[in-house]
């Protein structure tokens, strides 16, 4: 049952996805600087397929990576939200939530990220009562692990691991794991 998600910050919305988000996150995601901490900018019929993926997660979970936009102009910005990460081979700390973003350039610097990924931390404990919400990023993806910093989550090297999917020796394969627990946000909010 596909449950409709709003969540609302001062400046921002993030909503369901709609038929008129594939241009503009496609043309996000053939961006090679937006996409420098994947192995490669992604085609139309691949960020389609993401899109597709979503909605399915969204179905099967009651959340997923959701398109945000600004509340004063209805921007499109790209995506923040919640997934459980499925991958052909299996990740070392699995099963788990993620949190995860992608924005367009224009929006980098603003604060979005943070501001977004905050109101989704909060559903993800408040509302669907969930233990542990985690992130992971490329080792060299400094400025997302600033965001997962402001947001309240930390870093053990202990648990950095190879992503799973990409070849050892890809520059991309080294990655870093950050955490965040109820019990700590919750101590957090008084």
């Amino acid at each position: 049952m596909t449950q409709d998600i709003f969540l609302k910050t001062d400046r921002l919305v993030c909503r369901n996805w709609q038929d008129a988000d594939l241009e503009p996150f496609a043309r996000m995601c053939a961006d090679p600087e937006v996409m420098r901490y994947f192995p490669e900018p992604l085609t139309c019929d691949q960020t389609a397929a993401l899109i597709d993926r979503a909605k399915v997660k969204q179905e099967q979970d009651g959340f997923c990576f959701m398109p945000v936009e600004t509340k004063d102009t209805s921007e499109f910005l790209g995506f923040v939200g919640l997934s459980v990460p499925v991958y052909a081979k299996p990740l070392p700390f699995g099963p788990c939530v993620e949190i995860g973003w992608r924005l367009k350039r224009s929006a980098w610097g603003k604060g979005y990220a943070s501001e977004a990924a905050t109101a989704w931390i909060r559903f993800g404990f408040e509302t669907i009562g969930l233990e542990e919400i985690v992130s992971f990023t490329a080792d060299s993806n400094i400025p997302s692990q600033k965001v997962m910093v402001r947001i309240g989550m930390s870093r053990d090297p202990a648990d950095d691991f190879l992503h799973p999917m990409l070849p050892e020796t890809h520059a991309l394969a080294p990655h870093v794991l950050y955490r965040l627990d109820r019990k700590t946000w919750a101590s957090r909010q008084m």
